[in-house]
């Protein structure tokens, strides 16, 4: 993650969108660590915080309208617009889906089933909904030089589409991970075997 991150922060587009988009592996990254002798997460986590992280950084780095990955699928897809700011809030709903999934059945009395799905997916909303609370105070905060921040690309609808696909980003977490992540789960609530 280390030398991604100063890829990332090496001449980027734009230095302060880069901190804005940036900040959340700069706060997480150092979270997770010291967080990590009272709550270790799973290895299924783990790749998934990697790969949120690197969506991120990518973005932070080129600013969302403008990665190349994204014009790659624009052309491909013959989109009018670049849609990896689309595939940040996917992951935005995909990547916190299975966190809080995890959270949540390793430290309340919640098991698999309807209420741990319907929290797993409100707690997701929520924090979409913060983020895009979030974009709209930095854009009071700093005016014009928010667009690249804000990343709609002239769409009236950003913010609820963002929304949306956080929900699906979290429904979809769910549907295909839920099984593997209690395998994973499983096994790092297994008591450590003795080798000697």
């Amino acid at each position: 993650m280390v030398p991604l991150t100063a890829w990332s922060a090496y001449r980027p587009h734009d230095a302060a969108t880069w901190l804005l988009e940036a900040l959340p592996v700069l706060l997480g990254l150092p979270l997770v660590l010291w967080l990590w002798p009272r709550f270790a997460w799973t290895r299924l986590a783990l790749w998934l915080m990697l790969a949120h992280s690197a969506i991120l950084l990518i973005g932070a780095h080129y600013t969302y309208a403008l990665t190349p990955p994204g014009f790659w699928l624009q052309d491909l897809l013959g989109l009018s617009r670049n849609p990896y700011d689309r595939l940040g809030h996917l992951a935005q709903g995909f990547v916190p889906a299975i966190l809080a999934r995890e959270v949540l059945l390793r430290q309340t009395p919640l098991r698999p089933g309807f209420w741990l799905g319907l929290l797993v997916t409100a707690c997701c909303l929520a924090f979409s909904a913060f983020y895009e609370l979030i974009e709209w105070w930095v854009a009071l905060a700093i005016g014009a030089d928010a667009d690249a921040f804000l990343a709609t690309q002239g769409d009236v609808w950003d913010t609820q589409w963002d929304m949306f696909l956080a929900l699906t980003g979290a429904l979809l977490a769910q549907l295909t991970l839920s099984r593997r992540h209690d395998r994973a789960l499983a096994a790092l609530a297994a008591p450590k075997m003795d080798h000697h």
